[in-house]
């Protein structure tokens, strides 16, 4: 098998990873809700991400100081000036995506919450298109598909009602969309760990200063919602969100956010398995469509053009 190749699958894996943390966190997300407010469960359990990869952190930082000492001075401010600037831009999309997604769960169901976030899917090759960044056919056949199963999967008597949640849910999607392709940039110039690690920081922090000034803090409350804050910190910040870092850097964000939304599947078998939640016929046909077009995008058919930037291509090494 070509190294290309093992790239590129072994970056559709830590994706699909991704998705499968954040389809299983879904249920833990809305439980947390019914006992704490939204800056209050996003800011501490981005901060247990944080916390988490800590170890790893502190390994990769020796190791990056080693491969940064044979650059000349002026070379080593800017990369780690680089590195700094790409995690709080990253932290910052991260933030606001994450609350108006987590906010959304007081005014609307989960299934529009699914969907309307989903639609990332299809907002990353949109925005691509103005960045000069064209899609083969197949990707956009595969986003038909996506988009086909996860209706399917999530929509259930229709958007009658469009109201607050459902904008905030709509709002969401335009971030993680943003944040899909500011991650795509900034792993080709920044380390994937450090990287993930700044995100949560800058993202915790802002979100645990917005818990003390936009809410009351009850850690009675707190407490009784540990659990599902601690595994979504731990799977659904700490683990999925450094996957999608690591993963974006073999894949392209067309099909990243593809697999990325799988997490529509994996949170409807998470019902199914842990709730008992039956799935219909129509959310057995939308999970295998989605799985269709996981497997149009990863087809073996040549790209229209190479996924790093030339200017990218000396530094490899030092990353």
């Amino acid at each position: 098998m070509r190294t290309e190749t093992k790239k590129r699958l072994g970056g559709s894996l830590a994706l699909l990873l991704a998705a499968i943390f954040w389809g299983t966190s879904f249920t833990a997300q809305k439980i947390g809700m019914a006992g704490v407010n939204g800056f209050t469960f996003n800011g501490i359990r981005t901060m247990i991400g944080a916390a988490a990869l800590l170890p790893l952190v502190i390994y990769r930082a020796g190791a990056l100081k080693k491969q940064l000492a044979v650059l000349p001075a002026e070379e080593q401010d800017k990369r780690k000036k680089t590195q700094i600037i790409c995690g709080v831009i990253t932290g910052l999309i991260l933030f606001v995506a994450g609350n108006l997604q987590q906010f959304a769960f007081k005014y609307t169901d989960s299934g529009k919450v699914g969907f309307i976030t989903a639609l990332y899917m299809l907002l990353v090759p949109l925005f691509g298109l103005f960045l000069g960044r064209k899609q083969p056919l197949y990707v956009w056949i595969a986003l038909v598909f996506g988009c086909a199963g996860v209706y399917l999967l999530c929509v259930g008597d229709g958007f009658d009602n469009f109201g607050r949640g459902e904008a905030l849910t709509l709002a969401c999607s335009v971030f993680f969309a943003m944040h899909i392709m500011y991650v795509d940039y900034a792993v080709q110039r920044a380390d994937a760990i450090l990287l993930s690690f700044t995100q949560f920081i800058v993202s915790g922090t802002l979100g645990i200063i917005c818990m003390f000034i936009f809410e009351k803090p009850d850690f009675q409350a707190i407490r009784s919602v540990i659990w599902p804050i601690l595994y979504t910190g731990l799977l659904s910040s700490g683990a999925a969100f450094t996957l999608q870092v690591i993963g974006q850097k073999n894949t392209e964000p067309a099909v990243a956010s593809l697999l990325m939304c799988l997490e529509s599947v994996f949170a409807v078998l998470t019902g199914w398995i842990v709730l008992h939640e039956r799935l219909s016929g129509r959310e057995i046909v939308g999970c295998v469509i989605m799985f269709l077009a996981v497997v149009i995008t990863n087809l073996p058919i040549k790209s229209a053009g190479k996924r790093s930037d030339p200017e990218n291509a000396a530094d490899a090494e030092v990353r």
